[in-house]
């Protein structure tokens, strides 16, 4: 008993030290899980914190740079493109005449057959297009419209670049030429076919250069009128009306020039320069788009009443040969000084919307621009007319009979009907062609005879 006694004692003792070294073992390894679990929580909060302070300074930079990135890309993105073709001798003048000038938001080029003229013009070269190289070699057209229309007609490709990806282009040029008169129609074909809103800005010659350009001129006109929005035909004659007697020659033409350049000023104004009162690309286009024929008139005027003085001068101006009550569609501007009020404004727009008929569609900008060439204190104001039937005598006489004063019966005689063709002004308004002077081209005309005489 007392052997077996003995070993159970012995057996219980190990159990319960095998049972101590286990619950040890236990322990231990329990303490270092919990020790390794610790440290890995720790090491992740570090690699967070990181992680977000990194995520704060790159968004920070982003905030400072953003500005710097995205404020010159928003302008040009909504800019409409606009540019202005200079045909022929005249046009490229009058083009040269408004490189010169302010005209901002305006890309401006010149298409010549006289390559002597394109060196001497003042746009750069890459937008001076030289047509016709084959068939005029540089030379000119030689007051031939139809070498013009070919010329124009072969440097086709050419003109349908400088066009690509405008939203507006004025065709300027001096009718009754070769090159004028033969490639702005061409120039302008290729702008209406792309979409383009296309406006013909031009010039009828003087009574002085002859029958046969006036006739060259009334051809063209037509050619152009077809492949145009709207078109606005400028009688160089009626510039007379406004000038000194004493003017010379070259400023009579450069007086021409300058009234293209005012028309598409007048328009450019109204669409790219911020103003008082904004309109954009697209009411313009609303107004202008398959208008037909147009008028433009033109007035300045200081002092205390210089808004309300230059809309009556703009809606009198001898460039209007009709009334403005007839037109489906008005875009005017005025601009001025830093002390143009919007009174001022309103005042001048009482003096027009009088006259417009209350259905006709009117968009009209003010923009106050202090670079602009303008007399202390003045203020301008260009209209542009649209919606009007082709020019011609008998129409212009019936749009003004509502405003004649004197009886039927003592109106003038009516034209022959041989005559009776559609002539903005000039040659055609005489009942009687004026005859050649005796003497050569050295004699005076009889028609400066008269002023002369005056």
């Amino acid at each position: 008993h007392k052997a077996e006694g003995a070993f159970r004692f012995r057996e219980t003792t190990t159990t319960h030290t095998i049972m101590s070294l286990s619950s040890s073992v236990a322990a231990s390894s329990s303490s270092r899980t919990t020790t390794t679990t610790t440290s890995s929580r720790r090491h992740q909060r570090r690699s967070a914190r990181r992680a977000l302070a990194a995520t704060r300074a790159a968004a920070k930079n982003e905030n400072e740079e953003a500005p710097a990135e995205t404020a010159p890309t928003l302008v040009p993105s909504n800019a409409a493109s606009i540019k202005v073709i200079g045909v022929g001798g005249g046009g490229s003048n009058a083009v040269n005449r408004m490189v010169e000038t302010d005209i901002q938001g305006v890309e401006f080029w010149v298409v010549n057959t006289d390559s002597q003229a394109l060196k001497s013009s003042t746009v750069p070269k890459t937008n001076a297009i030289q047509i016709g190289e084959t068939l005029t070699r540089g030379l000119g057209a030689g007051s031939n419209p139809e070498i013009g229309q070919k010329a124009a007609e072969e440097s086709r490709k050419s003109i349908e670049d400088a066009l690509k990806g405008s939203d507006m282009v004025f065709v300027t040029a001096g009718m009754g030429g070769g090159t004028g008169s033969g490639a702005a129609p061409v120039v302008a074909n290729v702008a209406k076919t792309s979409g383009i809103l296309t406006v013909g800005i031009v010039t009828m010659p003087f009574k002085f250069e002859g029958r046969q350009r006036y006739n060259q001129a009334m051809e063209a006109v037509e050619r152009l009128r077809q492949n145009v929005d709207t078109l606005i035909v400028i009688p160089n004659d009626r510039l007379l009306s406004t000038v000194d007697g004493a003017l010379p020659l070259q400023d009579a033409f450069l007086l021409a020039d300058d009234i293209l350049r005012q028309g598409v000023r007048g328009i450019c104004d109204i669409i790219v320069l911020p103003g008082l009162i904004n309109v954009d690309f697209a009411d313009v286009r609303a107004v202008m788009a398959d208008a037909g024929s147009s008028l433009m008139g033109i007035g300045r005027a200081t002092g205390k009443n210089r808004a309300r003085d230059a809309a009556a001068a703009a809606i009198s101006s001898p460039l209007l040969d009709l009334g403005i009550d007839r037109a489906t569609g008005i875009v005017w501007n005025i601009s001025g000084g830093k002390d143009l009020t919007l009174h001022e404004v309103n005042e001048a727009a009482e003096v027009i919307y009088d006259l417009v008929d209350d259905s006709a569609l009117i968009i009209f900008g003010a923009v106050v621009n202090p670079t602009m060439q303008l007399a202390d204190g003045e203020v301008a104001i260009t209209l542009i007319a649209t919606g009007f039937s082709p020019f011609s005598q008998s129409s212009v006489e019936e749009q003004r009979a509502p405003r004649a004063v004197a009886p039927p019966q003592a109106a003038p005689p009516q034209m022959p009907p041989a005559q009776q063709q559609q002539e903005p002004s000039g040659w055609g308004n005489q009942q009687v062609p004026p005859q050649q002077p005796e003497g050569g081209r050295s004699a005076i005309p009889s028609f400066l005879r008269k002023r002369m005489g005056r």
